[in-house]
């Protein structure tokens, strides 16, 4: 069988790395010159299995409306006369509640759970260096009430078997002991244990080497320009240059672009562009710098330890398909990152940076069947593609190939949008 993957980010090559192994034959194209150079490019660097949980909870809408008055706010809503995004903001707020929080919060912790048991099996088989670690990550918190608030967190991580430690300041500093030159500023922490760390970029580009080896063809600087439909079936991908792109089967993995394709034929999705932000520096000393992640819960951004690298991550722009980075677009997080670790990094030499997270409105994403019986979705992880990225390309790679997925694919697939 050949199949076409539409997009070479983690997500896409995930898949196509999947699909090569059980013997099929494989093209992925993407527009960029390279695998990894959007969403996968520069992101937290979490594998974020025990913070797997949907924007969309309960108290959400409060928080948002006190978070647009803070100096340093982690949420940006740009007031643009679109539908699409009023529309967007509409469906999520109407999930911020109990029941739809532990109805998505099941399934994405359903996708996260086993790419967390999948990718060890893969980083085995091709031995790729990714700068990984296996230290949990630590959120921090800034003060008491955000201590006891995190007592639902608990309460849910326990109930999906999700590991986990309370600390309290000193606790904190013996997982991250750079934090004691600062220890005035935090009250706790919540450690969990079974979070790693790495840069996804370099898994990306280090899996695509090891697909090229087994035969999978890459098509890079294709701008895809239509999905061509015949019969009832998707006949071919036509790119902008003129070609037409052919396979048995097709696998969207465009992450916040696949709706500007599959509107066209008649697939509708809620996915919507949420812009990040991120600084990546060096490290100038190891004993002030992070060894794992601290996720600041005051200001929601991601501190990651990288190898030699610290990786600064966070905020939520909604602003539609905008990658502009202005002058002051990354003033949250080199702030975060100069308040916590101060001597770790230098921040002069920070590479700013900007990508379009795919986020649906209930957090969890879209994979599976179309109503094309040979098109497939792999899209709308939201924060979380690098997190789920191996666990959905396996799922995703077996339904292609007519297996039964390893795990339950209800309320994964487009259909939960079509009731």
């Amino acid at each position: 069988m050949k199949v076409v993957v539409m997009g070479a980010g983690v997500i896409g090559v995930t898949t196509a790395y999947y699909l090569a192994k059980q013997g099929a034959e494989v093209v992925v194209i993407d527009r960029q010159s390279g695998p990894g150079q959007e969403t996968s490019y520069a992101n937290a660097g979490q594998l974020s299995y025990g913070m797997t949980s949907p924007w969309a909870a309960p108290g959400i809408p409060m928080k948002a409306v006190k978070w647009m008055f803070m100096k340093r706010r982690p949420l940006f809503i740009w007031p643009l006369i679109s539908p699409t995004m009023w529309a967007w903001c509409a469906r999520m707020v109407s999930n911020c509640n109990e029941e739809s929080y532990r109805i998505n919060k099941g399934r994405m912790v359903r996708v996260s759970s086993y790419s967390r048991d999948v990718m060890p099996e893969l980083i085995a088989e091709t031995g790729i260096a990714y700068d990984g670690r296996e230290q949990g990550t630590l959120q921090l918190f800034r003060t008491a009430k955000q201590m006891a608030a995190s007592q639902a967190d608990q309460d849910i991580l326990a109930e999906y078997g999700s590991p986990y430690d309370v600390l309290d300041r000193n606790s904190c500093i013996g997982a991250e002991p750079a934090l004691a030159e600062v220890r005035h500023k935090f009250v706790g922490g919540l450690r969990l244990t079974a979070d790693r760390t790495g840069d996804c970029r370099m898994f990306t580009v280090g899996l695509t080497k090891k697909c090229v080896e087994m035969g999978v063809v890459f098509h890079y600087g294709q701008v895809i320009s239509s999905v061509a439909v015949e019969n009832g079936r998707i006949a071919g991908i036509d790119t902008e240059i003129g070609e037409r792109i052919t396979g048995d089967a097709y696998v969207c993995a465009m992450g916040s672009y696949a709706v500007r394709v599959l509107n066209p034929i008649g697939i509708k999705l809620p996915v919507y562009p949420v812009k990040g932000y991120s600084v990546t520096l060096p490290v100038t000393n190891d004993e002030y710098a992070p060894q794992s992640t601290v996720m600041d819960e005051t200001h929601k951004v991601a501190i990651t330890r990288l190898g030699d690298r610290i990786r600064v991550a966070g905020q939520a722009e909604i602003a539609g398909y905008s990658n502009r980075l202005g002058p002051h677009a990354v003033d949250t997080v080199k702030h975060v990152i100069g308040d916590l670790f101060p001597q770790g990094g230098d921040i002069s030499k920070a590479e700013g940076w900007t990508g379009l997270r795919p986020m649906t409105p209930d957090g969890t994403p879209v994979l599976g069947a179309t109503q094309y019986d040979n098109l497939f979705l792999n899209t709308g992880h939201g924060t979380l593609g690098w997190t789920m990225a191996c666990g959905s390309g396996r799922a995703v790679a077996d339904l292609v190939l007519g297996k039964q997925p390893e795990i339950f694919m209800e309320g994964l697939t487009a259909a939960r949008y079509s009731r």
